[in-house]
């Protein structure tokens, strides 16, 4: 469809090295964007990139923590200098060192969570804007998950910094639609990525889990978040913002 077509469309996909942003990066790139795509290690995150050209798609590799002013500075520094323009920013970075009772989270680990799902997405949106506005507008989607909506047991700081990802989505939408800016957030629900290993470590509490929580009664794969994301993206979408696009297998009925 026309309408979904991101030829000529500048990309950048943080935390793309595995899981959802990477299959967000391909998909972006299947719909003609060039994506660039960062995460903390260069190493992973250039396979997600040789992945994409070797399917015929355009992409680059950039090491970036999600954390680090400095380098989300130098990143958005670097698709100013090469590209003169970013026309799609999505905030898939995240992080969960802590897996226990809230108030039982080390100081560190705390500092890490917030660190990497709140405040580098928020100055990730800080540093992309100015250069969105330059060139007419663009479409921002910030991850965040169902713990926005219903926090996950023992996942309490993960899920504090998701709700107010949410909340930051809808301020930031809420500031600069009137500069063609659309910020969007996208709530998956279980899906089988890395971060959710701790819940397969037992079949019997996982098959538990998913019959209790989730009516389809299976978790997601990482490439079921990428239609929503392209719809958000897209000129399909040119009338939402601030939305929350919830993919989670009916958990949240």
């Amino acid at each position: 469809m026309p309408r979904f077509d991101l030829s000529g469309r500048i990309a950048l996909v943080n935390g793309a090295s595995r899981g959802i942003g990477a299959a967000i990066a391909h998909g972006l790139a299947q719909q003609g964007a060039h994506v660039i795509c960062t995460s903390r290690k260069l190493e992973g995150v250039g396979e997600t990139a040789r992945a994409i050209a070797a399917a015929g798609g355009s992409a680059e590799a950039l090491a970036c923590h999600a954390g680090h002013m400095d380098e989300i500075r130098a990143t958005l520094d670097h698709v100013r200098d090469t590209h003169g323009r970013l026309d799609i920013l999505v905030n898939n970075a995240a992080t969960n060192p802590y897996f226990g009772p809230a108030v039982d989270t080390p100081e560190a680990a705390f500092d890490k969570t917030i660190e990497v799902n709140l405040k580098g997405p928020f100055f990730f949106c800080a540093q992309a804007m100015p250069l969105m506005k330059e060139n007419g507008g663009g479409a921002i989607v910030n991850v965040a998950s169902i713990n926005a909506v219903q926090p996950g047991l023992f996942q309490g700081v993960y899920s504090m910094t998701k709700a107010a990802l949410v909340n930051m989505t809808k301020a930031l939408a809420k500031e600069n639609a009137r500069d063609g800016i659309r910020v969007n957030a996208l709530l998956p629900g279980f899906t089988d990525t890395r971060m959710t290993s701790v819940f397969k470590q037992d079949e019997e509490t996982l098959k538990a889990l998913l019959d209790e929580n989730v009516p389809m009664n299976r978790m997601a794969m990482p490439d079921e978040m990428t239609g929503a994301v392209l719809y958000l993206v897209s000129d399909e979408a040119s009338y939402t913002t601030g939305a929350q696009v919830v993919v989670d297998g009916g958990y949240l009925l």
